[in-house]
């Protein structure tokens, strides 16, 4: 009992000590605030605005879930009102909001205002997070001095209980490679090395008939020669080097979406765990240089399924912490910055704040509401679909990015912008990044921390930008006064450009290779640290624990489909016209085929019966082959599906689910428009379950036409071959459909093709509920009924219930064809992935040449050129007639319609202006070059000139040889 006692005496002075540190803690952090006035006193408390302090105190009362919803939202922004803008401001007087509730046009408002030029507004954003998150770690440690210095009780000093962890800081990677080598696989081809069907045949061939002598011919490219290295985080690193040094091999190994039929050796590891302790592809973004969209899908759509997928990572948790910390500190933070956190912490939106700051930071905020584009479709410029590739990665919460040539297509200005925001992001939130640029500005290069130069798959350098110079210098050459370091660095390994910065005059110059660079390299004061760093461990205790990820994927399953059906309808509304022209088409050949099959020409005899039947397989084939669409739109999307997949946003089984169930309405709608159309005008039997029971097995058709389709699409993936292989499909479908050779007249050894058919299961299904219908059942001289003749005579003579093994069959191919088109999604690899190929004369020669040997990224061989390859001692050839033409424009304007979405949003104008006043020439013999910043009109003025132009408005003069231009003629010049 006394210990009970003592017990409860002791907790209660815990708890008085508690009260008492609290109130200590509040003193300290009070004043802690006051010297420190810039990072915690917000501007409400600086103007003493005590109606915005009550506000915030009303949110800190809230619970802790609406609490990290709710925030201070200041309705000045909205000062510069449009009309939809002050519907907005009458609509919403409160500043107390939900920033989930933040429409699109308040975002952008608020975005505008927070990031105004680009360059100083988004470093001054960066640092307030910073700040703010700073601010309560300086808090908590003086806090926890506090607790160290007072508390004893019972002569017992609880010090381990009241110091706290502090855990408010930027989860931080360090990437590190050691001794890592890639190799490829070379197959040898008699001739030249272009897959021909000449190549395939011999090649086929020579492997029958010479096994042997192709396993010694069995070549291995060597794309990374063992290489180490460390990337480290807050510091920018630039991967330069040639075309085909390894560049992006280097940067998809890193990244974890290397192809798997490399062959890799050394070890890859993330603050101390290997890849196979975690999952590289999620943990780290790989921003291709490939711009693959959706064309169809507008450039903020793109981003927002981007940040959907890829969700807030650990946000959440650390602004949690945040509020928990300044509500118990009495802190009231800068309303922007809080809203700002708030909104970029909410998982699930199907627009975020997130993309409107990644589209004002890449300049897409003017094409926000554009859509992608391709060859077909009029969409954004090259550069912008540069930059959105970009920003579709670096919108998630990944900490370590591997960019390759995100300049391409963009001038100098926008490629400075661009590297200087990633510089803000690498050191304030102290990111990890490594970016491959081929030539860059002597302005842009100055941006970047560290240096690795490759060639030929080595590092030749690796270290401080600074000291790159002195490494060369150290070399014997030196960069010239107004060189660009970046071009210096790229021409000092080449063979034909090494001479001209030689300058040690009093000694000849001879080339140096790679290899002698690395041996230098290897005794330049930097390695030592390098190598230092190398052989000391990374301790896995000191990661933290929202800088990996665990989990292959980010969101949960329900919400990756919900996600990707959100996906799926918004890409079927914008294909609407493909769909409505379909069901158009399906209503106008379904009224051709009533007046052909009109009810008052048939009669109930063997002979018209065939007209009944012949309807009805018609009627089939016409519901199938409707489904072929699908094959063209699934084949056109497969190139993104794949790089969505391999960047691990989302399972194979997330897009195939939508694909498969959004299509139902649509089935259901061609086939009740063909069913009512035609059923009771042709003359069927009346009876209203069969009616039902049409439209249901026409229905399944259809779905497991589309299902078909989609599943060829996803195994062939060559657009040709998928198309040919498809009408192929459909031919052999309806040939063992029984309806063109009955299935008694089938040889023995093909009618396993009619059981295999799933027309044959529809015609079986369709032809018994007519023909069994009661009207069909006139008994005749051959004591069979009518109907029953019928189908003897198609081969078709089946009981009734076989109606719906029918219908389970054609279930039962839908399901099949979905799941394959599922595993294919899953388990085949992306197009283009293949083996690469070479002559057997270029065979010979690269394996006397071994030193020389090399490739480019994962499977292209460097050209010809790249190499010493013997001369040709005799030119042939003709020289062609040519005639100089200069060509001048005036005054040349261009139109194009403006879409629907942007003329209800921004612009009224039914007419969009893309060139205004263009006036110039080109005269022959002089090299004119087309400048611009991207999205400037440079293509589209080009365009205009050469005649490509096939839509909009054209406008002005454009002479040839000072005659007015005619296309016709000039098509045959240009």
């Amino acid at each position: 009992m006394g210990h009970e006692l003592g017990k409860h005496d002791m907790m209660e002075e815990l708890a008085e000590t508690g009260r008492n540190l609290g109130s200590s803690f509040r003193h300290l952090s009070s004043s802690f605030r006051s010297t420190t006035s810039d990072l915690a006193v917000s501007s409400f408390r600086q103007n003493n605005d005590d109606e915005k302090e009550l506000q915030w105190a009303a949110i800190q009362r809230l619970p802790s879930f609406k609490r990290l919803r709710t925030s201070l939202f200041d309705h000045k922004l909205l000062n510069d009102t449009t009309k939809e803008e002050e519907e907005i401001k009458v609509d919403r007087k409160r500043k107390v909001i939900d920033v989930t509730e933040l429409g699109a046009l308040e975002r952008r408002v608020f975005i505008e205002k927070l990031i105004t030029k680009i360059e100083d507004d988004n470093l001054r954003l960066l640092k307030k997070l910073k700040e703010r998150i700073d601010r309560q770690e300086s808090i908590c440690l003086s806090f926890c001095f506090e607790a160290v210095v007072t508390i004893h009780i019972h002569d017992l000093q609880l010090k381990g209980t009241f110091v706290l962890r502090v855990g408010l800081e930027f989860p931080t990677i360090e990437v590190r490679f050691q001794n890592l080598s890639v190799e490829a696989d070379c197959e040898v081809v008699q001739g030249k090395p272009i897959p021909t069907l000449w190549n395939t045949i011999t090649s086929v061939f020579s492997a029958l008939t010479t096994v042997r002598r192709c396993k010694s011919q069995s070549y291995k490219i060597k794309v990374l020669k063992d290489i180490s290295g460390i990337i480290k985080p807050s510091r920018m690193t630039l991967l330069l080097g040639p075309p085909g040094c390894g560049k992006t091999t280097l940067l998809r190994a890193l990244s974890g979406k290397l192809n798997p039929s490399l062959k890799v050796t050394g070890e890859i590891s993330y603050n101390g765990y290997k890849f196979t302790e975690f999952v590289p592809q999620n943990t780290s973004a790989y921003i291709s240089q490939y711009d693959l969209h959706i064309s169809e899908m507008t450039v903020r759509e793109t981003l927002d399924f981007s940040a959907r997928c890829q969700g807030i990572g650990g946000r959440a948790d650390m602004l949690k912490e945040i509020s928990r910390r300044e509500k118990q500190s009495g802190i009231v933070p800068e309303p922007d910055i809080d809203t700002y956190m708030k909104a970029i912490s909410i998982e699930g939106l199907k627009g975020t704040l997130q993309t409107d700051y990644i589209l004002k930071i890449l300049g897409l905020d003017i094409c926000a509401d554009t859509i992608v584009g391709d060859a077909m479709n009029r969409g954004i410029s090259g550069g912008e679909k540069r930059r959105l590739t970009t920003g579709e990665m670096i919108i998630g919460p990944n900490k370590a990015l591997f960019m390759d040539e995100i300049s391409t297509g963009l001038d100098s200005s926008t490629t400075f912008q661009i590297v200087t925001c990633l510089q803000q992001l690498t050191h304030i939130t102290e990111a990890t990044i490594l970016v491959s640029l081929l030539q860059p500005p002597p302005e842009t290069f100055d941006l970047f921390d560290d240096i690795i130069l490759m060639a030929e798959g080595k590092i030749v350098y690796q270290g401080p930008r600074n000291y790159v110079q002195e490494f060369f210098e150290h070399c014997g050459f030196r960069c010239p006064e107004r060189k660009g370091v970046a071009d210096f660095l790229q021409e000092v390994l080449s063979e034909k450009d090494q001479a001209q910065y030689w300058y040690r005059k009093d000694q000849p110059h001879s080339f140096v290779s790679v290899d002698n660079f690395i041996v230098a390299f290897n005794k330049f004061h930097t390695v030592q640290k390098l190598n230092e760093e190398l052989c000391t461990p990374f301790h896995k205790c000191e990661s933290h624990k929202s800088a990996l990820s665990f989990n292959i994927y980010s969101l949960g399953k329900w919400e990756l489909l919900k996600t990707c059906m959100a996906r799926e309808w918004l890409l079927i509304k914008r294909n609407s016209f493909v769909y409505v022209s379909k069901t158009l088409q399906l209503v106008v050949i379904a009224l051709i085929a009533m007046t052909i099959f009109i009810r008052t020409r048939m009669k109930l005899d063997l002979v018209h019966a065939s007209y009944y039947l012949g309807s009805l397989f018609y009627a089939l084939i016409r519901l199938m082959t409707t489904g072929v669409a699908e094959l063209a739109l699934t084949v056109s999307r497969l190139s993104v599906f794949y790089k969505q997949r391999d960047c691990y946003l989302y399972p194979a089984w997330a897009y195939s689910i939508p694909a498969a169930i959004l299509k139902i309405p649509f089935s259901f709608i061609d086939a009740f428009l063909w069913t009512a159309l035609t059923y009771y005008v042709i003359g069927y039997s009346p009876e209203p379950e069969r009616f039902f029971r049409q439209l249901f097995l026409l229905f399944l058709i259809h779905q497991m036409a589309i299902s078909l389709f989609r599943f060829i699409a996803s195994v062939i993936r060559d657009p040709t071959f998928a198309a040919n292989f498809g009408l192929f499909t459909i031919m052999v479908i309806f040939l063992f459909s029984g309806f063109i050779i009955p299935q008694p007249l089938l040889p023995s050894w093909l009618k396993w093709g009619f059981w295999l058919s799933p027309l044959a299961y529809s015609e079986i299904g369709i032809a018994v509920n007519e023909f069994l219908a009661p009207r069909w059942q006139q008994v005749s001289s051959s004591n069979a009924t009518l109907g029953q003749q019928v189908l003897e005579k198609r081969g078709l003579n089946f009981s009734g219930y076989y109606y719906w093994i029918s219908v389970a069959a054609l279930i039962g191919f839908w399901i099949i064809f979905n799941i394959g088109f599922t595993f294919a999604l899953s388990l085949l690899k992306p197009p283009g992935s293949s083996r690469a190929i070479i002559s057997h004369e270029r065979f010979s020669y690269l394996k006397e040449k071994e030193d020389l040997s090399d490739t480019t990224e994962e499977k292209e061989l460097p050209n010809a050129d790249s190499l010493k390859a013997p001369a040709e001692t005799k030119v042939k050839g003709m020289v062609l007639p040519f005639k100089p033409i200069s060509i001048s424009f005036e005054d040349v304007q261009y139109f194009v319609d403006t879409p629907k979405k942007l003329r209800e949003q921004v612009c009224p104008q039914k007419r969009l202006q893309l060139l205004q006043d263009i006036t110039g020439a080109f005269r022959p013999g002089i090299l004119t070059a087309l400048m611009g910043v991207s999205g400037a009109g440079k293509t589209t003025l080009m365009d205009v000139l050469s005649g490509r132009k096939t839509g909009g408005y054209i406008e002005g003069e454009i002479r040839i040889g000072g005659y007015p231009k005619v296309q016709e003629t000039y098509a045959r010049i240009s």
